[in-house]
Formats: C-alpha cells, structure tokens, sequence
C-alpha cells in the first residue's frame, strides 16, 4: 500500500506539468464518516476537471475535507446505493463519469491507462476495471476478491443508474475493460467487517422478501455451509492465509444472516 501511494505522489511531482490540462471527465463519489479515505480518493484522479461528492450527513470531517480537495459537496439524505450515485451522477458537469467508493483509489498505472485511452473511449460502453482489495494488512488475491471487476466509468447520457439498495449498477449497452488495477481499503478491522455485513445483510434479507423468496431451513443450513467451501477452497481463499480463511468465514456468516433476517422479516409479516 505504502509503495503504490510513494509511486503515485512521485509520479504527480515528476509530471507536475502535465496534470494542467484536465480531462473532461467527472469524479462522483457518495460519503458518509469517509475521512480516512476521502482525500486519497481524489488524490488519485488528478486529471479530472470536476469532482462531485454526495454526502449522506457525515458527522466527522469528510466534507471539510472534500471540500479543501476542490469538490463540489452536496447533502443528500441516504435512499439506497443506487438512486444515491444517480444523483451524484446528476450533478457532474460532464457526460464521461468515473464513479469511485470513497475507499478506493487508482493505481498510477490505472489513472495512466484512462488518460492514454480517453479520446478513443467508445461512449456507448461502460468500462470494467479489476480491483484489488487491502484486507488485513495484505492484499488479496483470491476467494473471488480479485480480479473483482466493477464498472467505474461510463457516458451519463448513455446509460443510467438501476435503483437497487444493494449491489447498484449502470446499465449501459456494451462493457469493456481496462487492464490495470482500481485500489480498495476494504474494511478498516474485523469489527468494521462485522458492522458491514450485518448492514448488507439486511439489505440482501430484503431483497430476498421483494423477491417473493421464501425462508427455508435448509437454506439457513446449507448455503452458509456452501459459501465457506467455495470461497475458501473453490476460489482458492486459502492461499490468502489467515486474512483468507477469515474472509471465507465472514462470507458464510453474511449468508446465515440473510436467511435468518429473512425468516425475522416473514415472522413480522403473519404478525400484521
């Protein structure tokens, strides 16, 4: 981690001169308590001409922060990962977007590679980039955590936000990739691993519910059980080590609690 931030600020001081001109893309990130994580967010999109940042009413200083890095800041009360980033995408000036979580960041080689391929950029498309996550003190290669390919950047004008709570997506008519990485600080501790999954859990409870899918004890049992296996052995999570195994037992654990939230959601349901 230390290595690639030291690379990207030796990059920006060697090339100062050539970050003047920018690029008319905008960067759109939604906040909320994402000081840790903000200012290298934008700091590794120098060649941007525009920053939106929507924030759900932090209470530490990622807007003060935000702001002192340039970004127009707007509040938005939290509606879900979807029609959050709609808005902010609503709020660029220009049509050509590259999305970021506020705890990822581009590798040199990745922020290198958009400039390079801008002007040919077919606008039609989205593009997937492969993101690598840091978990634990390590970055991680396996258990279905990398090459991780999320869409980060696409034409606003030719595309368009679903409006899922979870697992959000542009919907655009073609995808294509660029090769090098997208940074991810994952989760700051267990115990932040811990609060994630219970939150995401509720929202995959529900979606399961609106889905018209039925609590089962033997999806309480199995899936779990599934999910550990596939991770650790199928995907190869033992080879991360103990930040492996633990990601595999933190999957299985979200799993038992979506079903076990959905059987709380039908229990309150023949209650009313």
């Amino acid at each position: 981690m230390v290595s690639s931030r030291e690379s990207f600020d030796k990059t920006l001081i060697q090339r100062e001169s050539g970050w003047v001109t920018k690029l008319p893309i905008s960067l759109v990130i939604i906040t909320f308590n994402e000081e840790a994580h903000i200012e290298r967010c934008i700091r590794s999109c120098p060649f941007v001409d525009d920053v939106v940042v929507v924030d759900s009413f932090s209470t530490d200083r990622t807007v003060e922060i935000a702001t002192k890095m340039g970004a127009r800041v707007f509040n938005e009360k939290w509606k879900g990962f979807g029609p959050q980033k709609a808005f902010a995408t609503a709020q660029a000036k220009n049509p050509w977007i590259l999305s970021l979580d506020a705890d990822e960041a581009l590798s040199p080689e990745l922020a290198a590679e958009i400039i390079a391929k801008f002007s040919g950029l077919d606008p039609e498309a989205g593009f997937l980039v492969p993101r690598r996550s840091y978990y634990l003190g390590r970055w991680i290669n396996h258990g279905g955590w990398y090459p991780d390919y999320q869409l980060r950047m696409f034409n606003k004008d030719k595309s368009q936000w679903n409006s899922a709570a979870l697992h959000e997506k542009v919907e655009v008519k073609r995808q294509l990739k660029f090769q090098h990485d997208l940074h991810h600080w994952v989760f700051d501790d267990v115990a932040d691993q811990v609060q994630t999954n219970n939150r995401y859990s509720s929202l995959g409870a529900q979606g399961l519910a609106d889905k018209g899918r039925r609590f089962s004890y033997f999806n309480l049992l199995t899936k779990p059980a599934t999910k550990f296996v596939e991770t650790y052995f199928f995907k190869a999570g033992i080879l991360d080590g103990l930040p492996g195994f633990l990601i595999s037992v933190s999957a299985a654990y979200s799993v038992f609690l979506k079903w076990a939230k959905l059987w709380e959601i039908e229990r309150v349901q023949k209650r009313s």
